[in-house]
């Protein structure tokens, strides 16, 4: 019997439920049910139990869910109970950010590598990191065995660097650039552009 794929948009509310169940750990909380969860998130009850169900049966009925086996079970699925290592490349002002940000930490992942090709940045130190020469991307990441990058260069250096990165054996690039990368299959890329994000709040806004 061949299983039915995970729908992509079941997937992109996992991280939300995690982040949310986290957060109730951390305040004590040890036990929830998807009316709470939902309270919290803004997803419908009904929703987060289709979507829990995918995976098979985490809580039971009338009692709700165990805050910490969920937790554990929503880890192994996105797969964060391992440490993933990632690339950071272009240390701009958001890329310096990001190299400075402590939030990876006790996530599932750790920047270890940042690059850049300005001179003037290159060997320079940002926090515990020293700034590496993108030119040499490639064999640095290879040996590390890198598969997750975060890319943080201008828009017109964005397609280049992403297939440098992919020549490199990374599989996964979080892109902070505001343009479409156009990769081979199997390369998984989100974007992250506040300006999109905005238009997407304006419409529902009063002029």
């Amino acid at each position: 019997m061949k299983l039915e794929p995970i729908p992509d948009i079941v997937v992109s509310r996992l991280p939300r439920y995690l982040q949310s169940l986290q957060r109730m750990h951390q305040a004590g909380q040890l036990t929830t049910s998807s009316q709470d969860l939902s309270s919290k998130i803004g997803i419908s009850a009904a929703q987060i139990r289709k979507d829990f169900s995918q995976f098979g049966e985490f809580g039971k009925q009338g009692t709700g869910y165990s805050i910490p086996f969920l937790i554990e079970q929503l880890e192994a699925i996105l797969k964060v109970n391992l440490v993933w290592e990632i690339a950071l490349v272009g240390i701009g002002d958001l890329g310096h950010a990001i190299a400075r940000y402590q939030g990876f930490t006790n996530q599932g992942f750790k920047i270890s590598a940042v690059f850049d090709n300005d001179p003037a940045r290159i060997g320079t130190k940002i926090g515990d990191f020293v700034v590496q020469d993108s030119a040499q991307m490639i064999p640095i990441i290879q040996r590390m065995g890198i598969k997750v990058a975060m890319l943080t260069v201008p828009a017109s250096a964005a397609q280049g660097v992403a297939e440098t990165l992919v020549n490199a054996g990374v599989t996964a690039i979080l892109n902070y650039a505001p343009v479409v990368l156009n990769l081979p299959p199997g390369i998984r890329v989100e974007y992250i552009d506040p300006i999109i994000q905005l238009q997407h709040m304006t419409f529902y806004l009063q002029s």
